[in-house]
């Protein structure tokens, strides 16, 4: 058996992030032709029950760190921390979320290491000496990389959100996290975090939500998104934008869908004025029902969807707002 396989646990306010669960599903894939333990590392304070709940979504062994500076995230603080477990314990892989805390966290723990990283990866895989491989997209979709890494080790990879599917929970993984010693000099860091500010209430996750109703420049203004946006809420769904209109500055890059933005892989995926290039097509078309509304029937958007509205997204859109809420109450 292989010396391992690390997931990083994300977690944001004591909450585990569903992205963990994909990771894990990703490592359990990897440990089948590895034949490597899974072990699922955790920082934060007060989250005994979460750790051990990491046993029942595939974990074979849990280090949790414990330490009430650990709930916020601080990517120095948490690089260091890491670097140090992982230069006490070897493990060959170590994967992390393509997440803004992601991306935050493995550049810094790669420079520590001296190693590479793989960065917003789309698939993972090894060859047959046991190395790892990463796939991602590169020049605008266009062409798709394989990543390959040398024989220094660990190997870094993070995984982007929604590429693959979450580990499922059984009730029989039990075990008990380990719990090292923290160091106090590797609690030091430079940033303090003074205030989460989330995104409003009553927001739904783009990434976590079932439904995501998009908007492309067929709006023609940004002052058009609030039929966007009232269509998502009918559907207690999410509000995406392509990259277009976000470059434009119609609307906040936190809507971005695309390579360059969030991957979706929701129940629904509502395109509306979106044309369909390929740097979009990358981030949602993984969606399990695809319906694009758009005026030009040409649109590459309607080479993937399941159902295409030829028409005007001003008509098209308040019309199913309209029947929405008539069927929902």
């Amino acid at each position: 058996m292989s010396q391992g396989i690390w997931v990083f646990a994300q977690q944001k306010a004591g909450k585990l992030a569903n992205v963990t669960y994909e990771l894990l599903a990703a490592a359990k894939k990897l440990s089948e032709s590895k034949k490597s333990e899974i072990t699922a590392v955790l920082f934060g304070s007060g989250m005994d029950n979460e750790a051990s709940d990491l046993f029942k979504y595939g974990a074979d062994k849990v280090i949790y760190c414990d330490h009430a500076d650990l709930i916020q995230f601080h990517d120095d603080v948490y690089a260091n921390l890491l670097a140090d477990l992982i230069g006490k314990k070897e493990p060959e892989i170590v994967l992390g979320a393509a997440t803004f805390y992601g991306k935050a966290l493995f550049p810094r723990l790669a420079s520590n290491l001296e190693v590479g990283l793989a960065a917003d990866c789309n698939g993972l895989a090894t060859r047959e000496d046991g190395n790892l491989v990463a796939t991602k997209p590169a020049f605008g979709g266009n062409v798709w990389l394989s990543v390959v890494f040398a024989e220094k080790y660990p190997q870094l990879a993070t995984l982007r959100p929604k590429v693959m599917p979450e580990s499922k929970r059984d009730e029989t993984g039990t075990g008990t996290p380990e719990k090292p010693d923290i160091p106090d000099d590797l609690i030091e860091g430079n940033i303090k975090v003074k205030e989460n500010v989330g995104g409003g209430e009553g927001s739904v996750s783009l990434t976590e939500a079932d439904i995501v109703v998009s908007g492309g420049r067929g709006l023609r203004a940004p002052d058009n998104f609030k039929i966007i946006q009232e269509l998502a809420d009918t559907l207690h769904g999410a509000m995406g934008a392509s990259r277009a209109v976000v470059d434009a500055g119609w609307i906040e890059y936190a809507h971005q869908v695309g390579q360059t933005g969030k991957t979706v892989n929701p129940k629904l995926y509502i395109a509306c004025g979106i044309s369909g290039a390929i740097q979009h097509l990358i981030g949602m078309q993984s969606s399990g029902t695809i319906v694009a509304i758009n005026r030009d029937k040409d649109a590459p958007i309607f080479k993937v969807a399941n159902y295409g509205i030829v028409g005007d997204v001003f008509e098209i859109v308040p019309a199913l707002t309209k029947k929405f809420k008539e069927e929902l109450g």
